[in-house]
């Protein structure tokens, strides 16, 4: 079969880090690696190129047209597969991806012909060995329009199956994370023990932290050409077991790279001396989640760590020369004067980053219950919930005067507070522009959001 993987373009109206942290396709580099064997496959990136799908996939000659979706890509992924459908009736239509597995319901409509509830090595190859014959099943983990999207209710999870990174040879150069660009991305561990209250991924991988198979970690390791690497680990400070395994890793390997993590403040106090060896072998920065200036907001989010501990972690960072990505949340409740003193909060911490989003209660999360008669957009208005709009009604101030408030800080935080000259000198004058572009495309917004409000 010859199998067309796609991921579908930006969403131009909603506000997300896209334009600063601009990452590989990783599932579908992976469903590429377990399907190339038996078929033929490439992976078409929408967010770079220009030309329409089903233009690409007439030229192609797709059997299939395979879709990853996040929660806002469920518009533009339904409308792409009636593109497709309208363009040519037989090819058939899948639909995988982080916003699948959290609510398949939402492709269940007339020109999507599977569903991919979760993914694994296992009912890729059932699930394509089937259609090639010309037969349908239920197969675990899928969803069949033709079997009325019936699902067998076997429970799973995606697996983290080897990538081929070939795969996306010609678009790996647009690849980055802020200024490190060219930029591969990987997991070295999935699940998160800390289960705050305001993330889904612990609920995508589970509670239970453990490290993806050694020998698969090695062969991806080996296979990356970039000289960055973001791990997207949701916290790759979870554990000394960790933390001695990937070390070891890359001194056996001897890995010569630049290394980004997200890092908890609870590992950075407990694991500082395990950060001075990750330092010396390429650790480079560190995104960080310091949340709020307020301690309660923090027990509410069921943080492990307080305000005050941010404040500590900030200085051990700062003495070992580790830069800081800070990533906070806006709280519907605040009002003139907690913007106010949240802006000082962050001065204290001078991170070499800052990005600030609205706090966003994910139907999947247990806050949505909470929030839910003040949220100001439905479930299913799937391209509001990119973490960038606010979500919930403000209580303390207008919605108009909270865009301002926001408008205001991201204002404050680019001109005064990241340093730009430190990161100009790392990174060169053009990286620091596109960031820069990518800060100005999202204060236009906010200005456009705090107008219509």
């Amino acid at each position: 079969m010859r199998i067309l993987l796609v991921r579908p373009p930006r969403i131009k109206q909603a506000i997300t880090l896209s334009d600063f942290m601009f990452s590989e396709p990783l599932g579908l580099e992976m469903v590429y690696n377990v399907l190339k064997f038996q078929h033929e496959v490439e992976i078409f990136d929408m967010m770079i190129e220009s030309k329409k799908l089903s233009e690409k996939a007439a030229e192609y000659r797709a059997d299939v047209v395979g879709f990853t979706s996040l929660c806002i890509d469920v518009k533009k992924v339904l409308e792409l597969c009636s593109q497709v459908k309208k363009s040519d009736s037989s090819i058939i239509t899948v639909v995988g991806g982080t916003q699948t597995y959290l609510n398949p319901n939402a492709f269940c409509h007339a020109d999507v012909d599977h569903i991919f509830e979760y993914t694994n090595s296992e009912n890729l190859n059932k699930f394509y060995n089937l259609l090639s014959s010309g037969n349908i099943e239920l197969v675990d983990g899928i969803r069949s329009k033709d079997l009325g999207y019936k699902s067998s209710n076997a429970k799973g999870r995606n697996e983290y199956m080897l990538p081929d990174r070939k795969s996306t040879a010609k678009y790996r150069n647009q690849y980055s994370y802020f200024g490190y660009r060219p930029a591969a991305i990987m997991e070295f561990g999935i699940g998160c023990e800390k289960v705050c209250d305001f993330c889904l991924r612990w609920r995508i991988e589970g509670v239970r932290e453990k490290l993806i198979d050694s020998e698969l970690t090695k062969k991806d390791l080996s296979s990356i050409e970039e000289q960055t690497i973001m791990f997207i680990d949701n916290d790759f400070l979870s554990s000394k077991e960790k933390l001695e395994a990937f070390i070891k890793l890359v001194k056996d390997l001897k890995l010569n790279k630049n290394y980004i993590m997200y890092g908890s403040v609870k590992g950075i106090l407990e694991f500082k001396d395990y950060l001075k060896e990750l330092k010396q072998l390429g650790l480079k920065a560190l995104l960080v989640g310091y949340e709020t200036f307020s301690n309660d907001e923090m027990h509410k989010y069921h943080k492990k760590s307080s305000t005050s501990d941010n404040l500590e972690a900030a200085k051990i960072l700062s003495n070992l020369g580790i830069d800081v990505w800070a990533s906070f949340m806006a709280h519907p409740d605040w009002g003139k004067n907690d913007f106010k003193t949240f802006r000082k909060y962050i001065k204290s911490l001078m991170p070499q980053i800052t990005s600030i989003s609205p706090l966003t209660p994910f139907p999947n999360l247990s806050m949505y219950e909470k929030y839910r008669n003040r949220l100001l957009y439905e479930a299913n208005d799937f391209e509001k919930w990119s973490f960038g709009q606010v979500m919930i009604m403000p209580s303390a101030i207008s919605l108009r005067n909270y865009y301002w408030e926001l408008l205001k800080t991201n204002l404050y935080v680019n001109l005064f507070i990241n340093k730009n000259t430190e990161m100009i000198k790392k990174f060169g004058v053009i990286n620091i522009l596109r960031i820069l572009a990518g800060s100005l495309k999202a204060v236009k917004k906010y200005i456009t959001l705090m107008m219509e409000s």
